[in-house]
C-alpha cells in the first residue's frame, strides 16, 4: 500500500458528484449561504461570543437550544428530500422516468428516513428534555454538565457526516434501517453504507451519554419535597424515555458494529452463508427500533400534558394514571418489535403473541388521550398556538393509532406490510404525534427561553398549513396502499395511479408552506421582540416550576432551591402566597465553560470520516488525537467559578422590577 493510499484511502476526485446537477446546485447554494453567514458573523464580531457562550457552554439551557436549532436545520434538509421524492413520483409514470435517477432516488429516501429520525426528532426531543427538566425539578444544571456539552457535539458530528455524504461520495441506498444482505459489502461496495454506519455510531454515543446524564439528573437532583409522584408529567416521560435510550441504544451500537465487522473485517454475522443470518440483524435492529418510536413520542406526550393543563386552566386529570400509563408503554415497547416482520415466516404462535401485545400497548396510549380530554372538559380553554397543535395532534394521532391496530392483525399486515398504507401509518403517528408535539413545545416554551412570545398570526398559519398539508399528502397513500401499491418505488407504469401521487405532491407543497411560515414566525418575532416582550408578561402562566424563574432564566436557574409541596409546584406556590426573597443571597458555585467537548467530538467525527474512506494513517492520527484530548481534559481541574452574592442580588432585583413593570 502506497503512502498516498494510506493518507487518502479511497477518496479521489471521482467522489465529487459533479455529474449530478441537483447536487452541484445544492452544493453551490450551501457554499454561498455558508460564506455569507461566516462573513456576517465576522462583520458583527460574533465569533468570540459564539465560541465562549455557546460552543463551549455547559449550561443545559443553551445546550438545549442548540439541540433544537440542530433539529430545525436538519428538518430543512430532511424535508427537502421528502418533497423531491413526492414531486418525482408525481411525474415518474410510463415513459417519463422523472428527474431523479434511480440510484439518486434510493439515496434520498434513505437519507430522508435517517435524518428525520436520528437528526430531527431525536435532537428536538433531547433539546426539550435538556432545557426543561432541570428547571422543572429545581436543579441548577444537569448532573454532568461537561458530558452534556460533549453529547451534543457528538450528535452534531453525526449529522455533519450525513451532510458531507451529499457532496463527497454518496449515501446508502438501502432504506433507513440498512437491512443486509443489501447493506453488505457485495451488494453495497461503495461508501454509502459506511457513511450510514459511522454517522449513527458517532451520534449514538452522544445520545446514550445524554440518556445517562438525564437519568442521573432526575433521580438525584430533584428539589426538596419533590418525590417521584410529585414530578411534573414531562419529567416523568423524560425519565422513561431516557431509560429506554440507555437500554436500547447500546443494542443499536452493537448491531451496527457487527455489520461494520462484516464490511471491514470480512466476518459473516449477517450473511447467508458461513453460519451468518440476515434475520439476526432484523431482530436486533427492531429490538432497538420499536422502543425508538416511544423514545420519540413519550416526551411529546409530556409536552401535551403541560400544554393541555396550562391552556385549560386546570390541574391535569388523572396524574397517577398518566404516570402509570407512561411506565406501561415503556415496558410494553420491548414486547412488540416483531410486528415489523410478521411477513418473514416466524409462525402463527409468535405472530399471535406480538399481534396481541401490539394491541395491548394502544390501551395506555388511549388512556392518555382520555385524560387530556377530561382535563379540557369544563376547563377555560384558550386556543393559543400550542393548544392548536395539541388539538390537531389528538385527531391526527388517534386515526394513525387506529391504522396501527389494523396492522397489528398479522393477516392484515400480510396484505399491507409492503404497501404505501404502512408508509402513511408511520407518518401519521410520527408527524401527527411527534412533529406536532415538538411545534407545540417550541411555541409553549419559547417565551421561557427568550423572554418573548412567538408571533401568533404566523404560528396559526404554520399550524393550518401543516395540518391540511399532512392530510392531503398522506390520505392518498392510504388509498394507494389499499390498492396494493408497493413502497420504495421511484417509477410506476400504471397511469391511473398518477392522480393520487399528484395530490400527495400538493400536500407536500402545503407542508412546505407551513415550514416556511414557521421560519417567518421566528424572523418576525425576532424583529418584533421588544413589542412582544412587553406584551408577554408572565408568558403562559404555566403550572410547573420552570415558570417560577425569570424569562430567560439566569445561568444559575434558582437563587434559592425551591421546596415543593405539590405536583403543580408553581401553581401551588402562588396559591400559598409565596413571596420572592429579597435578602440572604449567597455566592453560587457553577461549572466553567470548556471547549474540550467540542474538540473531542470533532476529532471523533474526523475519525469516522477517515474510516469511511479507509484513510488508515489519518484514522490512526485522529484516534490518537481524540484520546490525548480526552486525557488532557481529565487533568483540567480548573472548571468552576463563583457568582458573587452581590451579582445574584442585583440579578434578582432587576427581575423583581421587570415583573412589577409587566
Amino acid at each position: 500500500m502506497s503512502l498516498s493510499e494510506l493518507i487518502l484511502g479511497r477518496l479521489s476526485w471521482e467522489a465529487i458528484p459533479i455529474h449530478e446537477p441537483i447536487l452541484v446546485a445544492t452544493f453551490a447554494a450551501v457554499a454561498l449561504g455558508g460564506a455569507a453567514l461566516l462573513g456576517l458573523l465576522a462583520k458583527m464580531r460574533l465569533w468570540g461570543p459564539l465560541w465562549r457562550d455557546w460552543i463551549c457552554s455547559i449550561d443545559h439551557k443553551k445546550i438545549g437550544i442548540m439541540y433544537v436549532v440542530l433539529g430545525i436545520v436538519m428538518l430543512l434538509r430532511g424535508f427537502a428530500d421528502a418533497i423531491m421524492m413526492r414531486l418525482h413520483q408525481a411525474v415518474a409514470f410510463g415513459a417519463n422516468e422523472g428527474f431523479l435517477p434511480p440510484h439518486h432516488y434510493d439515496q434520498i429516501f434513505t437519507a430522508h428516513g435517517v435524518i428525520m429520525i436520528f437528526f430531527v426528532a431525536m435532537p428536538l426531543v433531547t433539546g426539550f428534555m435538556n432545557y426543561v427538566v432541570p428547571l422543572q425539578i429545581g436543579a441548577r444544571d444537569v448532573a454532568f454538565p461537561f458530558l452534556n456539552n460533549f453529547s451534543f457535539w457528538m450528535t452534531a458530528g453525526g449529522a455533519a457526516l450525513v451532510m458531507v455524504s451529499l457532496f463527497v461520495g454518496e449515501f446508502a441506498r438501502t432504506g433507513w434501517l440498512a437491512y443486509p444482505p443489501l447493506s453488505g459489502l457485495l451488494q453495497s461496495p461503495d461508501v454509502g453504507v459506511d457513511y450510514y454506519l459511522w454517522s449513527l455510531q458517532v451520534a449514538g454515543v452522544g445520545t446514550t451519554l445524554s440518556g445517562i446524564n438525564l437519568i442521573a439528573t432526575i433521580l438525584k437532583m430533584r428539589a426538596p419535597g419533590m418525590k417521584l409522584m410529585k414530578m411534573p408529567v414531562f419529567t416523568w416521560t423524560s425519565l422513561c424515555t431516557n431509560v429506554l435510550i440507555v437500554a436500547t441504544f447500546p443494542i443499536l451500537a452493537a448491531t451496527l458494529a457487527l455489520l461494520t465487522a462484516d464490511r471491514y473485517l470480512g466476518t459473516n454475522f449477517f450473511t447467508n452463508d458461513l453460519g451468518g443470518n440476515p434475520m439476526l440483524y432484523v431482530n436486533l435492529i427492531w429490538i432497538w427500533g420499536h422502543p425508538e418510536v416511544y423514545i420519540l413520542v413519550l416526551p411529546v406526550f409530556g409536552i401535551f400534558s403541560e400544554v393541555v393543563s396550562t391552556f385549560s386552566g386546570k390541574r391535569l386529570f388523572g396524574y397517577a394514571s398518566m404516570v402509570y400509563a407512561t411506565c406501561v408503554i415503556a415496558i410494553l415497547s420491548y414486547l412488540v418489535w416483531l410486528h415489523h416482520f410478521f411477513t418473514m415466516g416466524s409462525g402463527p404462535s409468535v405472530n399471535s403473541f406480538f399481534g396481541i401485545t401490539t394491541m395491548i400497548i394502544s390501551i395506555p396510549t388511549g388512556a392518555k388521550i382520555f385524560n387530556w380530554l377530561f382535563t379540557m372538559y369544563r376547563g377555560r380553554i384558550r386556543f393559543e398556538v400550542p393548544m392548536l397543535w395539541t388539538v390537531g395532534f389528538m385527531v391526527t394521532f388517534v386515526i394513525g393509532g387506529m391504522t396501527g391496530v389494523m396492522l397489528a392483525v398479522p393477516a392484515a399486515d400480510f396484505v399491507l406490510h409492503n404497501s404505501l398504507f404502512l408508509v402513511a401509518h408511520f407518518h401519521n403517528v410520527i408527524i401527527g404525534g411527534v412533529v406536532f408535539g415538538l411545534f407545540a413545545g417550541i411555541n409553549y416554551w419559547f417565551p421561557k427561553a427568550f423572554g418573548y412570545k412567538l408571533d401568533d398570526f404566523w404560528g396559526r398559519v404554520s399550524f393550518w398549513f401543516w395540518l391540511v398539508g399532512f392530510w392531503v399528502a398522506f390520505t392518498p397513500l392510504y388509498v394507494l396502499g389499499l390498492m396494493g401499491v408497493t413502497r420504495r418505488m421511484s417509477h410506476f407504469d400504471d397511469p391511473s395511479l398518477q392522480i393520487w401521487f399528484q395530490i400527495a405532491a400538493v400536500g407536500a407543497v402545503l407542508v412546505a408552506i407551513g415550514i416556511a411560515a414557521f421560519l417567518v414566525q421566528l424572523v418576525v418575532s425576532f424583529l418584533r421582540r421588544k413589542e412582544l416582550r412587553d406584551a408577554t408578561g408572565d408568558a403562559w402562566d404555566g403550572r410547573t416550576l420552570e415558570w417560577s424563574t425569570a424569562s430567560p432564566p439566569p445561568d444559575y436557574n434558582f437563587a434559592f432551591t425551591p421546596v415543593v409541596h405539590d405536583t403543580d409546584a408553581w401553581h401551588d406556590m402562588k396559591r400559598r402566597g409565596a413571596q420572592r426573597p429579597t435578602a440572604g443571597f449567597k455566592p453560587i458555585h457553577m461549572p466553567k465553560n470548556t471547549g474540550a467537548g467540542f474538540v473531542i467530538a470533532m476529532l471523533a467525527t474526523a475519525w469516522g470520516f477517515t474510516l469511511i474512506w479507509h484513510m488508515w494513517l489519518l484514522a490512526g492520527l485522529s484516534f490518537a488525537a481524540m484520546v490525548i484530548a480526552a486525557i488532557v481534559h481529565t487533568f483540567n481541574y480548573d472548571r468552576d467559578f463563583h457568582i458573587p452574592a452581590e451579582d445574584v442580588t442585583r440579578s434578582e432585583d432587576d427581575r423583581t422590577r421587570a415583573l412589577a413593570a409587566a
